[in-house]
C-alpha cells in the first residue's frame, strides 16, 4: 500500500490537467459580482450618512424657528449644511417640526429614491404662535 504522503511520480505532475485555468475562469466570473455587491454596500452607507445629515439639519432648523428666527434664515442655514433640499415647516401646538427632503446621492440616485430627515423642537409660545419671526 502506498503512503498518502508519498510524492507523486514526476511524469504525472508534468502532464497538463483538464482543470488547468479553471481558477482563472472562476476568478473572472466572481470579480464583477464582488464589485457589484461592494458598490451597493457603499451606496447604502452613503444614503444612511445623507439621511443623518438631513435629520441633523432639520433639527437645527426646527430649533432655530422655535427660538424665534425667521423661516428664511433657518432654510438658508439648512441649505448651507446639506445643499439643495426641499424644506417644509409644520407647527403643532408648542412644537415646530421641520422636514428636509433630498434626492439620494451616489449609486442610489439611479433609483430615483429620495431621502428625508425630520427634526422637531419645543418652541417658545410667542415664537411658535407668531410664525417664527418675520418671514
Amino acid at each position: 500500500m502506498r503512503s498518502v504522503f508519498a510524492p507523486r511520480p514526476r511524469e504525472r505532475m508534468l502532464q497538463p490537467s483538464a482543470e488547468t485555468g479553471s481558477v482563472t475562469a472562476e476568478f473572472v466570473a466572481i470579480v464583477p459580482a464582488i464589485l457589484l455587491v461592494l458598490t451597493f454596500c457603499l451606496g447604502a452607507v452613503q444614503v444612511v450618512v445623507q439621511q443623518a445629515r438631513l435629520t441633523d439639519a432639520a433639527a437645527d432648523g426646527a430649533r432655530s424657528i422655535a427660538r424665534g428666527d425667521a423661516v428664511g434664515t433657518a432654510d438658508g442655514n439648512m441649505i448651507a449644511a446639506v445643499g439643495s433640499a426641499s424644506v417644509s415647516v409644520d407647527r403643532s401646538g408648542d412644537y415646530v417640526c421641520v422636514t428636509a427632503r433630498q434626492g439620494a446621492a451616489g449609486p442610489a440616485s439611479l433609483t430615483g429614491m429620495s431621502v428625508t430627515g425630520k427634526g422637531c423642537a419645543l418652541g417658545d409660545d410667542e415664537a411658535v404662535s407668531s410664525g417664527g419671526g418675520d418671514e
